[in-house]
């Protein structure tokens, strides 16, 4: 204890230099977006490579879930494949052919290595960025449903805004008809997020699938989201029910990307004054 009290006293001058530094660096990034910008970049960069090592240790202990996972999806591949193929025989290599030349999404894969989801404003990263292809605004999403909305990218990593964030906001309707809300989460159960905004003529009830609207440029319609829980006593002009989610938020792995490859047309169209 007496050695650490002589080390304070002589080097106080210095420790006190770096304790000033800190808190100016704190400011510069605090008040300055583009500093801001590039620190969460570096973080990201930082902390993904530190991270991705982890992530392959887990990654081993979890390949029993993820061939699972992967079984699954393959199985459903295959089942739209044999409707598609049953009922268009006749036209199926030229249905195909045009689906290539007018491609609407791309896909790209990807591994999560961080995942938060026990505070109110949760991110993950995952090991895919700029020279991989990635944007801001690209769909994240794997064989159980959504998982979030990339918000920053560095060139190597991603940070996904989390379904499980207070400022997600996702277009999201029942699977069985055309009306649509918001998807939000009040920051406290991980397993289930809130949809609102729904029309008062909506017909739903428990159990019912909820997917995503296709009404933005992010998501593709018909993205798996959860079930509904239950169904409000009264309804209201403006409805909110709990959404029990598909997705284990605490356990994540693979996923995919989502490039919609319209995105840009279809933003400028909207932003033209008439």
């Amino acid at each position: 204890m007496q050695q650490l009290f002589y080390f304070l006293r002589k080097f106080k001058y210095f420790l006190f230099f770096i304790f000033l530094e800190i808190i100016a660096v704190a400011l510069i990034i605090n008040n300055h977006s583009f500093h801001r910008s590039k620190f969460i970049s570096s973080t990201n960069s930082f902390t993904g490579n530190l991270s991705q090592k982890r992530a392959n240790i887990s990654e081993y202990f979890n390949l029993k879930n993820e061939n699972q996972l992967l079984s699954e999806e393959n199985n459903r591949l295959k089942n739209l494949l044999e409707v598609y193929l049953k009922g268009n025989d006749s036209i199926v290599d030229q249905q195909i052919s045009d689906s290539l030349n007018n491609q609407n999404y791309k896909y790209l894969n990807g591994k999560v290595i961080i995942n938060d989801y026990l505070t109110p404003d949760n991110f993950i990263t995952i090991n895919r960025g700029t020279k991989a292809g990635v944007q801001k605004e690209m769909a994240v999403v794997n064989s159980k449903g959504v998982i979030g909305i990339i918000d920053n990218v560095s060139g190597n990593f991603a940070r996904v805004q989390s379904i499980l964030n207070s400022k997600s906001r996702i277009n999201a309707g029942f699977k069985n008809n055309n009306h649509y809300g918001t998807l939000k989460w009040d920051g406290k159960d991980y397993t289930t997020v809130q949809l609102t905004d729904i029309p008062r003529q909506a017909q739903f009830k428990a159990g019912d699938t909820v997917v995503t609207g296709g009404k933005s440029t992010i998501f593709p319609k018909g993205i798996l989201i959860g079930t509904v829980v239950s169904v409000p006593e009264k309804v209201t002009a403006v409805n909110t029910i709990n959404i029990k989610l598909f997705n284990d938020m605490t356990n994540l792995g693979y996923v995919n990307i989502i490039n919609n490859l319209n995105k840009e047309e279809i933003k400028i169209l909207n932003s033209t004054n008439e």
